[in-house]
């Protein structure tokens, strides 16, 4: 039986309705929705051995956005040469973009000297390695992890001033990142001196931690300070020592709250800020199909008043 002249009109004015909702979507999509920002980047970079910075660098070209660095721009002892001869070919064209955190390589030649000289304004104050800065909806804390150099204990001048800009700025959304890890399954020593600064963070609902220093990736379930699990309440962290100087092994088995872990690859991080919810996808360097991805809500609710 064929198909009336009723049913091709009905068939034609649904699938024009269909086109047009299909259009109306797009457009709520790109006028209504929030915009998210690109928010990329890695820590432990340039060690003049390696090309592996030139790698990860090549996966920045792709991506617009701010750069973040987790410390170690130069992965030997902090000399300037370092930063000129074997950072900056492959990441110093990022600086325009880019917000770094201090490592503990980078501090190694007089307490960070080189770092700020190269770095400039783009690195905070000088001889501090610590700042703030807003990213759409967004509040970016910086802090410096050389806990002999700039003291991470409670009453510190670090941790003050840290209290102090939490209070000031209190964003429904909020990410710090600095260099040393208190929490990783790496074969060196976590940095349990940054813990004060940790609960701080926690105490003021901050949702995610970015590190590296350890040479791997490693996501970590949300948990506060006594690595107790607290999902949808602690502190997520990442840790991106992935940058491209060399990859570590490993502890096996990882620690509890340890969710993703991989080595023996180069990557960065990539995410996306929305105003109450973020992204996150690791993406590693050609010919490794090692890789993580996913999506969470920030931990308050509402933006405050």
């Amino acid at each position: 039986m064929g198909i009336g002249k009723s049913s091709i009109v009905l068939l034609v004015k649904t699938g024009i309705i269909c086109l047009l909702l299909l259009v109306a979507g797009l457009v709520i999509n790109h006028t209504l929705l929030p915009k998210g920002e690109t928010f990329i980047g890695a820590g432990d970079v340039a060690f003049c051995d390696s090309n592996g910075d030139e790698l990860t660098g090549k996966i920045l070209d792709r991506f617009p956005g701010t750069v973040f660095l987790l410390g170690d721009a130069s992965n030997d002892s902090g000399r300037m040469e370092e930063y000129t001869k074997c950072f900056d070919p492959a990441w110093g064209r990022f600086k325009p973009r880019m917000k770094p955190a201090i490592g503990n390589h980078d501090d190694i030649t007089d307490n960070g000297a080189n770092f700020f000289a190269y770095f400039g304004a783009i690195a905070g104050p000088p001889g501090k390695g610590y700042y703030s800065y807003d990213l759409g909806a967004w509040h970016i804390i910086v802090l410096n992890s050389q806990c002999g150099t700039s003291d991470c204990a409670t009453g510190s001048p670090q941790e003050k001033w840290l209290r102090k800009d939490l209070a000031d700025h209190p964003a429904r959304c909020k990410l710090a990142y600095w260099h040393a890890p208190p929490f990783s399954s790496g074969i060196d020593a976590d940095e349990p001196r940054t813990l004060p600064l940790y609960q701080e963070l926690d105490g003021a609902d901050v949702d995610v931690l970015l590190t590296g220093h350890q040479h791997h990736y490693e996501r970590f379930i949300a948990q506060d300070a006594d690595a107790d699990s607290k999902p949808g309440e602690g502190i997520r962290e990442f840790i991106v020592g992935t940058g491209g100087v060399w990859t570590d092994p490993v502890r096996v088995p990882p620690l509890p709250n340890s969710q993703m872990l991989f080595t023996d690859t180069f990557g960065v991080l990539k995410m996306e800020l929305y105003p109450g919810w973020y992204t996150w996808q690791f993406i590693p360097v050609p010919g490794k199909p090692l890789s993580d991805w996913g999506s969470d809500n920030c931990r308050n609710k509402e933006d405050p008043d």
